[in-house]
């Protein structure tokens, strides 16, 4: 294992291990006797999927858990949203792919599990997301999708902050 810090490789040590995901990978805390920094991996068994993305194209493409959790990353850019939760929320999104997908999914089907998931963790990070995902052709569209994020809110938690104060 590389260390992120000094990119010593194979000079670090495990100091604690647990078991995440409800048994399906195992989180690793490790030091660096390198240079003393401390990371964490996660390990899991690497299974050979085969669900196929169906993209707005027709083209079909291997699924890949990247793609989505880079998309996360861009629309959580520069907001107070932690790499673990992102991670996690790539997690919900796949089990939920896994769980109703047998063999094939479209790229419209991912980005709603996205959505969801994006909904409950950061308001902004939703938006940012929907405005890729629905290619809004104008701020009238914009606009509206904000309006239905204040709404929804409002009517799941009172005490929440909105997005923008009137």
């Amino acid at each position: 294992m590389r260390c992120p810090a000094c990119r010593e490789t194979n000079n670090n040590k495990v100091i604690d291990s647990r078991l995440t995901e409800g048994g399906a990978a195992i989180r690793r805390r490790r030091v660096c006797e390198a240079c003393g920094r401390r990371f964490t991996t996660k390990e899991r068994v690497e299974e050979e999927l085969r669900l196929t993305v169906i993209k707005r194209s027709g083209q079909r493409v291997a699924y890949n858990r990247d793609k989505i959790l880079h998309g996360v990353e861009r629309a959580c850019y520069k907001l107070a949203v932690a790499d673990e939760q992102m991670a996690e929320l790539v997690d919900r999104v796949e089990e939920e792919l896994f769980r109703n997908h047998d063999r094939e999914v479209t790229t419209e089907q991912i980005g709603k599990y996205v959505a969801q998931q994006l909904r409950h963790l950061h308001q902004v990070a939703y938006v940012r997301f929907m405005s890729v995902y629905r290619k809004f052709a104008n701020v009238e569209e914009f606009v509206d999708e904000i309006r239905e994020v204040r709404m929804r809110e409002a009517h799941e938690s009172p005490d929440q902050r909105d997005l923008f104060e009137a």
